[in-house]
């Protein structure tokens, strides 16, 4: 997948001011200072898509981010026409929700978050996946366990993205991300799809653009 754009659209306080679901959308969760900003800059190519903090909390709205892409590995700027290309431009969605977990903020504040985010999970039907952070560099915490089972019990697609992979050993990373899902099976029969990602390094990228592009596909084509 190459990405031909990336803009921001629009930041929406609840579903009822999200813009038209018209075209597939995939939203990013995880807790706070997952390096989830950072994530979306590294895929989306644009390094100030999503604004990055050092603080906690700093997403409060539902953020939505403009994509167009074009399918293969076509350089960028490539003539749409020549040979190689496979199609016109995909349009989608990508959209930051609020994190969860260590953001210094009033209970008040903290439920009505919780509520904007299960109401746009569960209303929002041109949802097509949600992509939960976990850290790599920790070991399975519980506020992640219940957060995917919440998305399970919601019947909610969604693929676990291990964030960080640059900040610990390869050995530690791997050995966090085998306990995270033996942590899972001890309640799931199947696992979510899994990425183990580094926003500094680009690790991961093809990965999930290229399972975004098989998505976008079957969105577009859903008889196929």
């Amino acid at each position: 997948m190459l990405i031909k754009k990336a803009s921001y659209l629009i930041s929406c306080p609840d579903i009822k001011q999200c813009p038209a679901g018209d075209r597939p959308e995939y939203a990013f969760i995880g807790r706070s200072n997952v390096g989830k900003s950072s994530l979306i800059n590294m895929l989306s190519g644009h390094q100030k898509l999503a604004k990055t903090s050092g603080t906690p909390g700093k997403t409060q709205l539902i953020n939505f981010f403009e994509m167009e892409s074009l399918k293969g590995s076509l350089q960028e700027g490539a003539d749409r026409d020549k040979k190689g290309q496979t199609g016109p431009a995909s349009k989608w969605f990508i959209v930051d929700l609020p994190g969860y977990g260590f953001a210094k903020v009033s209970q008040s504040q903290r439920n009505q978050w919780e509520q904007m985010i299960e109401n746009y999970l569960r209303k929002r039907e041109n949802l097509v996946n949600v992509f939960l952070l976990i850290d790599s560099r920790h070991e399975p915490q519980k506020i992640d366990l219940e957060f995917a089972n919440k998305l399970g019990e919601w019947e909610i697609p969604f693929a676990l993205t291990f964030t960080k992979a640059d900040k610990e050993t390869q050995k530690v990373v791997a050995k966090n991300v085998k306990s995270f899902l033996d942590a899972m099976r001890a309640t799931w029969q199947f696992l979510p799809r899994n990425f183990v990602t580094s926003a500094e390094k680009k690790m991961g990228r093809d990965k999930i653009l290229g399972f975004i592009e098989e998505c976008n596909e079957a969105f577009e084509n859903p008889e196929q």
